[in-house]
């Protein structure tokens, strides 16, 4: 096991997801296990026009207040709203609980502001230049939501953005645990968000293949390692963790959801956006981090899987998982519920494993039967499963080939 000056702890989150506002909201959601996935007006006339977005938020947590809402990108607005309800729930108080120079942000996100890009250059083409906001540089770039979400928590320690497609949000926690261990802070706050649903994004994700077409069923499309699946569904979110060395956690009192005892990371180098075959890079990462955290291959209990309803992922991914943990961990893939976050997934998927360790309860997947399972593999499915989880793996996997493990175990 990880030595103890090597242990970082979980000791806050916050969730804004297609599953409900805020962390306990989205946990719900998840161990009902019913997809969120609904038709987008957004979207009309589009090849796909469904999606799976965050819910209108309730005013307490949905204002950011003080007139800034409207410099920021959707993508910035969901990270400083995750982010504040994560510093809370670990107990602290920004200006006053902290030393804001020994406070680190790091944010990842895919696409950033994609969305307003998109919706900015329709406004020139339409009327010039006079109707292009002057905000949109700021609504656009992938720094902004780290930007911002350190000058709402006044936290001056290093501030970064991670972009690595859909392992960014994982990424970003990569990051600030080495940080942290490096002692470069004494808190991170840490995950990804992803706002980038719109008509020309989505429909170039649909022109690729990698999209579901169950058009007339959209809360039947996505679905992890079903032997029919065909395609994700686009989503939005985001995620934050507040991670302390855990010695740190215990002085002030916080246990912490759990431990992010190791961290892996490779690269394919195979191809733009399909997978190296069999996983066989994947594995790299998987056993880097069960290394760095001192366990072995057979100490895992459960995986949270990357998990998108592609043919081809999901068969890379269960072939990863059958060949390094033969013996059959228990498997959930949050993206049934909550479609593809791009970006924010990794950290979203990060959040949801430690609530796994924490309240030793696997979430199913949506839209998975036992008859209709394509894969080897024990899928939970139909109900929660309550489990003891002495470890668990969360995979992140990017166009680019870029792969993240991450291993949680309890504090």
């Amino acid at each position: 096991m990880t030595t103890p000056d090597r242990c970082v702890a979980v000791t806050g989150l916050g969730l804004l997801t297609p599953a409900g506002a805020g962390r306990e909201a989205t946990w719900d959601g998840l161990l009902r296990g019913t997809s969120t996935a609904t038709r987008d007006p957004q979207l009309k006339g589009c090849p796909v026009d469904f999606s799976c977005r965050v819910p209108e938020l309730p005013p307490a947590l949905g204002r950011i207040g003080g007139g800034k809402a409207w410099r920021m990108g959707d993508f910035t607005r969901l990270a400083v709203l995750a982010a504040r309800e994560a510093v809370s729930d670990a107990g602290l108080t920004p200006g006053t609980g902290w030393d804001g120079a020994r406070v680190a942000v790091v944010i990842g996100s895919g696409l950033a502001g994609a969305g307003h890009l998109e919706d900015q250059t329709l406004r020139f083409h339409q009327g010039g230049p006079e109707l292009v906001a002057p905000t949109l540089v700021p609504m656009l770039i992938p720094n902004m939501a780290a930007g911002e979400v350190a000058l709402d928590l006044a936290a001056r320690g290093p501030s970064l953005a991670t972009q690595s497609a859909c392992a960014s949000g994982a990424g970003a926690l990569v990051v600030a645990r080495d940080l942290l261990l490096s002692g470069a802070c004494d808190i991170a706050v840490a995950g990804g968000s992803e706002a980038a649903v719109g008509p020309v994004v989505t429909t170039g994700f649909q022109r690729m293949g990698a999209l579901s077409a169950r058009g007339g069923d959209p809360a039947a499309a996505s679905r992890p390692f079903a032997a029919d699946r065909d395609g994700f569904v686009m989503a939005e979110g985001a995620a934050v963790c507040v991670l302390e060395r855990a010695a740190d956690a215990r002085a002030r009192g916080r246990r912490g959801y759990a431990l992010l005892a190791g961290a892996g990371q490779s690269t394919d180098a195979h191809h733009p956006t399909a997978p190296a075959p069999g996983g066989v890079v994947a594995e790299t990462a998987l056993r880097a981090a069960l290394a760095e955290a001192g366990l072995s291959p057979g100490d895992v209990d459960h995986v949270d899987a990357h998990g998108t309803s592609t043919p081809l992922n999901d068969r890379t991914e269960a072939e990863l998982i059958g060949r390094v943990l033969p013996h059959g961990p228990s498997v959930t893939a949050p993206k049934g519920v909550l479609g593809h976050s791009l970006g924010a997934a990794g950290a979203v998927e990060a959040a949801v494993t430690a609530l796994t360790v924490h309240h030793g309860t696997v979430p199913p997947v949506a839209n998975l039967t036992p008859d209709n399972l394509g894969f080897p593999l024990d899928c939970v499915t139909g109900a929660p499963r309550t489990q003891r989880v002495r470890a668990a793996v969360s995979h992140s996997f990017g166009f680019g080939g870029h792969n993240v493990v991450l291993v949680f175990v309890p504090v």
